[in-house]
C-alpha cells in the first residue's frame, strides 16, 4: 500500500475531511428520515383527533338543544348552594336548614304569588308547595331574575342589611332593580320581577343525584 493510500485510509477513519462529509451525509440523511417520520406521525395524529372532536360535538349540540343534565349533590351541606348549567341557564341547588325552612311559612302575606299560581313561568306540580321542591330542604332554581333577565344574588343571612328590609329571613336580592325573593324563590310584592323565579323540570335519579330538564314521567 502506498504512503498516500495509507494516509487516506487513516483519513477516512479519523477526523479528517473525508469523515466530516460522511458525517454530514449521515446527518443529512437522519434529518430527512425524522422529518418524513414526523411528518407521517402529524398526519396520522390529525386523522385520529379528528374523529375526536367529532366525538365531542353530538354532546354540545344536546347540551344547546336542552338535554337533561345530571348533578351530584352528595356534598352539599346544609345552608349551601351550587350552580348547575342547564340551556345555557344558570340552575341553583340550595340545601337549606331548618330555620330557613321554617321562615318560608311566616311571610307568605309579604309575597306576589305565595302558591305558584302565576303562569308565566309554570311550576310543575311536584313543586306546587310551600317549600316549591320534591325534597323539603332541596330548593332547584333557574337563577334568572323574571324581571329583564339578571342573575339575583344570595342574601342567605337573616336581619336588616342595604336594600333588604329590616325584618328580612333570607333568600335572594336582584342588584339590577331590586326585585327580592325568599328561599323558596318566590317574589315578594311590589317589586319589578311579576313573577316567581323558575323551577325546571327534574327529578332525582338517586337520593344524591338529581337529573334537571326532565321530568320521571318524561
Amino acid at each position: 500500500m502506498s504512503d498516500s493510500a495509507a494516509a487516506l485510509t487513516a483519513g477516512d477513519r479519523g477526523r479528517g475531511p473525508v469523515s466530516v462529509d460522511k458525517a454530514a451525509g449521515v446527518d443529512s440523511g437522519r434529518r430527512t428520515w425524522i422529518a418524513l417520520t414526523c411528518g407521517a406521525g402529524a398526519v396520522g395524529g390529525l386523522a385520529t383527533a379528528v374523529p375526536l372532536v367529532s366525538s365531542f360535538a353530538p354532546s354540545e349540540r344536546a347540551k344547546a338543544a336542552g338535554a337533561p343534565v345530571q348533578v351530584d349533590i352528595s356534598a352539599l351541606k346544609p345552608g349551601e348552594k351550587l350552580t348547575a348549567e342547564w340551556r345555557g341557564k344558570p340552575v341553583w341547588i340550595m340545601r337549606r336548614t331548618p330555620e330557613q325552612l321554617a321562615s318560608l311559612k311566616l311571610i307568605d302575606s309579604q309575597l306576589a304569588d305565595p302558591n305558584s299560581d302565576r303562569k308565566a313561568y309554570p311550576t310543575p306540580p311536584y313543586a306546587k308547595n310551600e317549600h316549591r321542591s320534591i325534597k323539603p330542604e332541596i330548593f332547584v332554581g333557574v337563577g334568572i331574575c323574571s324581571h329583564l333577565g339578571c342573575s339575583p344574588i344570595d342574601r342567605f343571612q337573616p336581619g336588616a342589611q342595604p336594600s333588604l328590609p329590616d325584618d328580612w329571613h333570607g333568600g335572594y336580592l336582584c342588584p339590577c332593580h331590586g326585585s327580592t325573593f325568599d328561599l323558596a324563590g318566590r317574589v315578594f310584592k311590589n317589586k319589578p320581577a311579576p313573577d316567581n323565579l323558575e323551577v325546571p323540570p327534574h327529578f332525582y335519579v338517586s337520593d344524591s343525584v338529581i337529573l334537571i330538564g326532565e321530568d320521571k314521567k318524561a
